[in-house]
């Protein structure tokens, strides 16, 4: 099943041994010799039935930790949230396999280059849960929303956002409205850009609506935190929340006025379920679909009966980001602090790189599912990403020779900072699945191979939540911190990497890193080669610098009951695919 990409934080995967080791849960993991490529797998099931038009889909959401309940695009920040999100809300804008926006959503739109114009028309139809009809009101308070002043979230700091005439005015507090939005009728608005940027068309628009009658009389910098978020929370989609069990699970009930047509389940139950409970769970039927099942636990199961395996590239990779500022929320902006900063010297971040063997943890941990990353532009957005990127290769002796070079050395056990004092590194690693322990605890040991003490975050795997609210906030305990990102539609990455992004989590900033991110964006980029010689450019700062290291890139599978009809993983838009035609098929 295939939702519109968006930007969002996904799990983080864990902490601890060395590759001597490797063991899960106790087990050899070398013992599992054989790997996998994820294009050898399905991309849409094969049961071809008519769905019955009824029944209830049962869906396992993998996860060790309570979902925040977060329930409003807007507002959201984790993937577990914006999981549960898309079964009830989803984009008025549609992409297609190689991720530029088509005319096939609820909302449309033209743009007229010359005038750099953008008129946005939205379907008559769309209704809201409650039965109120949609208007383009409701997208342009998305817009609103993101840009106020008293905005609570991390969005906004986009071009699609910034270049809007009249939208950074509105949102320092200077304007009352964004002087570039108007509202033309009930269904109509245009957008006037101060220059239209290349990203527009590959997910530079906001993809959803926003239900401003549902929040009446709630102020902004509440809204996050209200009962129209967390309690009952409205969309358009195909189902509405009948039922929220708050961290555990949300049961979806057939909207009938959904805009596309009659939807083919009766209702849907979504239910966090433990990775280690889930491949039991899916091999007793308890669950019709398991997505973000463990990559690292398919090679045990692969033989299981009454299922069939999808699998597809993720738009996703994980990296270990370097603490070097910190948020200033006032400003909102990215404060550059490396002279102040435990991990600002950019040759220890270097031999880190070199210390560890990400090859090799691909194959070991995920039997190939996952495999060494090189880049932070991912093969997702093949057209942009670097394939020939020079990093800094699996090399204990160079990395032992930079340290030795910039003068880290031993007091005995560990290394010292060059003025000779003491270097504890402190590294956050979030809990979930097999592999969270020992993966982390295999790059501590490969970091004190070289010398280095490093040591997890109050000694201990972090869940979710807690995690992301220690980075995002910038918590003097953490040094360095293993996460991982959804790249979303667009390549850009001024999102996670610009000086006005809050997901910046490592808080670097630069003027070349600025100038690459304008130039990724600006009219020139409107070529197609000189935007990817801006994102080549934009690949070697990173690797020059050094703020994360990208470990790896990710694939997945995902476990479907055979009786499921119309599910896939292809990329891009099929109306046949859509969350409203999944079904069930006629039991023989």
């Amino acid at each position: 099943m295939r939702f519109s990409k968006k930007k969002l934080m996904s799990a983080v995967l864990g902490t601890g041994v060395a590759l001597a080791v490797l063991g899960v849960n106790g087990a050899d993991v070398s013992a599992q010799d054989e790997v996998f490529n994820y294009d050898d797998f399905p991309k849409t099931v094969s049961n071809d039935a008519e769905p019955t038009g009824e029944g209830e889909l049962r869906v396992a959401y993998v996860s060790d930790t309570p979902f925040e309940g977060t329930l409003n695009w807007n507002f959201y920040q984790g993937g577990p949230d914006a999981t549960f999100i898309g079964y009830f809300d989803e984009s008025v804008l549609t992409i297609d396999d190689n991720q530029i926006f088509t005319q096939d959503g609820a909302l449309n739109f033209e743009l007229d280059y010359d005038n750099n114009l953008v008129t946005f028309t939205l379907n008559e139809n769309v209704v809201w849960h409650d039965g109120t009809p949609a208007t383009i009101n409701d997208y342009v308070a998305s817009y609103e929303i993101i840009g106020h002043p008293d905005y609570t979230g991390v969005r906004g700091s986009t071009p699609g956002f910034t270049l809007i005439e009249g939208y950074n005015e509105y949102r320092a507090g200077e304007a009352d409205s964004i002087s570039g939005i108007e509202v033309i009728d009930d269904y109509t608005a245009t957008f006037q850009y101060q220059e239209l940027p290349p990203s527009l068309l590959s997910g530079g628009f906001w993809f959803y609506l926003f239900p401003s009658h549902h929040y009446e009389g709630v102020e902004v910098a509440e809204m996050a935190d209200a009962p129209q978020t967390r309690e009952n929370p409205i969309g358009i989609g195909p189902y509405k929340v009948a039922s929220i069990t708050p961290g555990e699970a949300i049961v979806y009930e057939r909207f009938d006025d959904y805009w596309r047509g009659t939807p083919q389940l009766d209702s849907i139950v979504m239910q966090v379920v433990s990775p280690a409970a889930i491949a039991n769970a899916m091999a007793n039927g308890d669950y019709h679909v398991a997505p973000g099942f463990p990559t690292d636990q398919f090679p045990d199961v692969a033989d299981m009966e009454g299922v069939e395996w999808l699998g597809q590239l993720d738009a996703a990779y994980t990296y270990i980001g370097f603490k070097l500022g910190h948020w200033d929320d006032e400003a909102k902006e990215v404060v550059y602090d490396p002279e102040n900063a435990k991990m600002g010297d950019v040759n220890l971040r270097k031999a880190m790189w070199h210390a560890i063997d990400n090859d090799t943890v691909g194959e070991r941990f995920y039997n190939g599912l996952r495999w060494k990353a090189t880049s932070l532009t991912t093969p997702f957005h093949a057209t942009y990403h670097k394939d020939d990127l020079e990093v800094p290769e699996f090399d204990v002796d160079l990395a032992n020779q930079i340290l030795d070079e910039a003068g880290y050395e031993y007091d005995g056990d560990f290394r010292t900072t060059p003025d000779g004092e003491e270097l504890v590194i402190n590294f956050a690693s979030m809990s979930g699945g097999d592999t969270a322990e020992p993966l982390a605890n295999y790059y501590i040991q490969s970091w004190r191979n070289i010398g280095l003490n490093v040591q997890l975050t109050n000694g201990r795997l972090i869940e979710f939540n807690t995690f992301y609210d220690m980075v995002e906030n910038d918590d003097e305990s953490i040094d360095i911190y293993q996460g991982a990102w959804g790249v979303g539609t667009d390549a850009d990455p001024s999102g996670l990497y610009g000086r006005q992004a809050a997901f910046n989590y490592t808080r670097y900033a630069t003027e070349e890193n600025d100038e690459l991110l304008a130039k990724i964006n600006s009219q020139e980029s409107l070529d197609i080669d000189y935007r990817t010689e801006a994102f080549h450019e934009w690949q070697e700062l990173m690797v020059e610098e050094i703020p994360v290291i990208p470990t790896l890139y990710r694939s997945y599978v995902t476990p479907v009951s055979l009786d499921v009809v119309n599910w896939s993983e292809e990329f891009g838009f099929n109306e046949e695919y859509l969350l409203y035609n999944i079904g069930l098929a006629p039991q023989e």
